[in-house]
């Protein structure tokens, strides 16, 4: 047997899902038709899994849905909604493995398959989902990588080969006081604090072949 709690708000949705679930006879619907109810039903059904449409529902911000996930360690969760920020997808995918998540407009074997994986405790992220998070995620690259000048991105691949700010000056026929304080602005730039950080960031951006260095 198997707990769901639907936090839908949109009946027709609401309906589907039903049908959807009550195919195995087993399962034990409930209904949330707010953020209250909703705890109050995983504080009897801790292991349950939650249908939630994020958009709909009467959470203030994407913290207020971590925390009640992380209170309810063994909930399992899949957001069904409209849309859902670039933003909110990748703070909620990245900080929690309980939530899966799917979109409306897709089709009824997305939902199906959420379900399956779910059942399995494992997650589940529609097509559409994996491509909003990577192309938000390579447009936050490209666009550090903007902000960088030449000179800086020079500097920055130079500091992940684990060259140091004396041997940068030599190459570049600079003076150590020059590449510290470009040092300084590439770390302010990218928001980093270290040079490991850096080393990282060059492993995105394309600048290094992990080959080049050693962690």
């Amino acid at each position: 047997m198997r707990n769901y709690i639907l936090a839908d708000n949109q009946e027709l949705t609401r309906f589907a899902l039903e049908s959807l679930l009550q195919k195995e006879e087993e399962n034990v619907i409930y209904r949330a038709f707010d953020k209250a109810r909703l705890v109050e039903l995983l504080k009897e059904h801790e292991s349950a899994v939650v249908l939630l449409d994020y958009t709909l529902f009467d959470f203030t911000d994407e913290d207020q849905l971590l925390i009640i996930g992380e209170r309810f360690s063994l909930s399992q969760w899949i957001l069904i909604s409209d849309e859902l920020t670039p933003q909110f997808l990748r703070r909620v995918v990245y900080s929690s493995h309980q939530f899966s998540v799917v979109f409306k407009d897709g089709p009824l074997s997305e939902v199906r398959e959420a379900v399956n994986a779910v059942n399995r405790h494992t997650r589940y992220l529609s097509q559409r989902a994996l491509e909003v998070i990577i192309t938000h995620q390579q447009q936050e690259e490209d666009k550090t990588e903007s902000v960088l000048t030449e000179t800086e991105t020079e500097i920055v691949k130079a500091i992940a080969q684990g060259k140091t700010t004396k041997e940068i000056a030599a190459e570049r026929f600079s003076s150590v006081h020059t590449v510290t304080t470009h040092r300084k602005n590439i770390f302010r730039k990218l928001g980093i604090n270290t040079a490991h950080e850096a080393v990282k960031y060059a492993l995105r951006a394309g600048l290094i072949d992990p080959s080049e260095f050693y962690i």
